[in-house]
């Protein structure tokens, strides 16, 4: 039976056991999915993996195309609380395969109460993700996750013992681990190519400022209140929801996102750490500054500059660009790193060692000695999985059962690089992280901000 369908005591039994529960009294997956067919292994080699999408905005209906490409996936369910967005995705996949059979729905819990759905696609706005990601492992899903995660550590730690419970598979959003750039990039640097390790640059472009503060009605068949779901009750916004990326502003608004910070700066971050995961085997340091806007609908970062250093003497410098000036500081730091590594974007990662360099982004991989980059890399003791598309390796760990190439263990880690950005620019003290204990040392003010905001019932970890 629909959740929608039954009373509201099953639907708060649901919720209940599905999301709201504690942390503490997280549950193994009680529902018997169509992945269990071939066993303890996944799938049977014959079945197709069916697949969800919760969450079909632009980025969503992108996510999902990909799903769509492959011959063995089948979508058979679209989720969004805008009726416009529902449809959208449907007709997508009804093109697709030439028929009617996609269902439209926009309750999550719909989706997540089928038992013929492997995975889900999560690729709501970001206050929903953890929750959901927890409700969709407990529920038996596998689950393709959009980054970034959550809006705190603590949400970011729910998520995390949600899937080694239930020992899901887990594939985080950071596409850039299945470019050969990014995996040369990285192969490069844990093979000792540039020498010993001793400074990272990541940059990508900063949060939009401004965005319209004028109270509109809510527009005609917008599940607003489902939307807002844990988020504080406010009446609905001008832009909030756009699917135009220039005017939307829950991007920008901590009350749904940490900005770009995290939803841009986590691609370049996670290469960082990538090429570098010994940065979280030891206490480190963190300090940054920021501009946050203090009118307009966007309260988000719009320009910082984060300076890591490691317990390996090894530092890492993260920029924020503004997107409106060319006269900041942080212009004039790209237009340095322009000069030294030939070319740059508006986002990279490059990483600096005694003997050379290497600069990897979406376009281009240069190292210094240039020949680096054309070296035989089977010829490397350290080889990272190869994955050729993301959607395909998620698929392909579905069916395996082994971890995908953007694993939840890893993708925490990259997450957390983006939440001491932002606490650090936000507390304007340097800040000593443990990432063994996962708190600040001696500093019991910081950790404060490290657990879960307050939700809005019946939503909690």
């Amino acid at each position: 039976m629909k959740p929608d369908s039954g009373s509201d005591a099953d639907r708060r039994q649901f919720l209940r056991q599905s999301v709201a529960a504690p942390l503490a009294g997280l549950a193994a997956p009680c529902l018997v999915t169509a992945a269990t067919r071939g066993g303890k292994n996944g799938p049977a080699p014959s079945d197709k993996i069916t697949v969800a999408l919760i969450g079909a905005g632009p980025q969503g209906q992108g996510v999902m195309k990909g799903f769509l490409a492959e011959n063995d996936a089948r979508v058979v369910a679209v989720c969004d609380v805008k009726p416009e967005q529902r449809q959208q995705a449907r007709d997508l996949v009804n093109q697709r395969y030439q028929n009617q059979d996609c269902a439209g729905t926009a309750d999550f819990r719909e989706i997540l109460s089928r038992r013929d759905i492997d995975a889900v696609i999560i690729a709501t706005p970001d206050h929903w993700h953890v929750l959901l990601g927890i409700a969709a492992v407990r529920a038996g899903k596998d689950i393709y996750l959009e980054k970034p995660m959550g809006l705190s550590v603590a949400e970011d730690q729910a998520l995390r013992a949600a899937v080694r419970k239930t020992g899901r598979i887990f594939q985080f959003g950071t596409q850039q681990r299945s470019s050969a750039f990014f995996r040369r990039a990285c192969e490069i640097v844990r093979n000792g190519r540039i020498g010993e390790l001793r400074n990272i640059n990541v940059w990508c472009i900063g949060s939009v400022p401004g965005g319209s503060t004028k109270v509109i009605p809510v527009p005609e068949g917008f599940d607003y209140d489902r939307w807002l779901g844990p988020a504080p009750s406010r009446p609905y916004r001008e832009d909030l929801c756009s699917a135009d990326g220039a005017r939307k502003t829950w991007w920008f608004h901590t009350d749904y996102a940490l900005g770009f910070i995290a939803g841009w700066g986590v691609h370049p971050l996670d290469i960082a750490y990538w090429g570098y995961p010994e940065m979280m085997h030891a206490p480190l340091s963190v300090r940054g500054t920021g501009a946050i806007p203090t009118e307009g609908a966007c309260n988000t970062a719009t320009a910082w500059n984060v300076d890591f250093r490691f317990g390996s003497g090894v530092t890492l410098n993260y920029r924020g660009l503004p997107i409106a000036t060319n006269t900041s500081a942080s212009i004039g730091k790209a237009r340095l790193w322009q000069e030294k590594y030939g070319r740059t974007c508006d986002h990279g990662t490059a990483f600096e060692g005694s003997e050379g360099w290497v600069h990897v982004d979406r376009q281009h991989v240069a190292s210094e000695p240039a020949g680096l980059v054309k070296e035989d890399a089977e010829a490397y003791a350290v080889k990272l999985p190869r994955s050729a598309y993301h959607a395909q390796n998620f698929l392909e760990a579905v069916r395996s059962r082994r971890p995908a190439i953007a694993p939840i263990e890893e993708a925490f880690q990259s997450d957390m690089l983006c939440h001491l950005s932002d606490l650090a620019l936000r507390a304007g003290r340097p800040l000593t992280w443990d990432p063994r204990q996962e708190r600040f040392v001696r500093d019991e003010a910081a950790n404060r901000l490290l657990a879960a905001r307050k939700m809005r019932k019946p939503w909690k970890l």
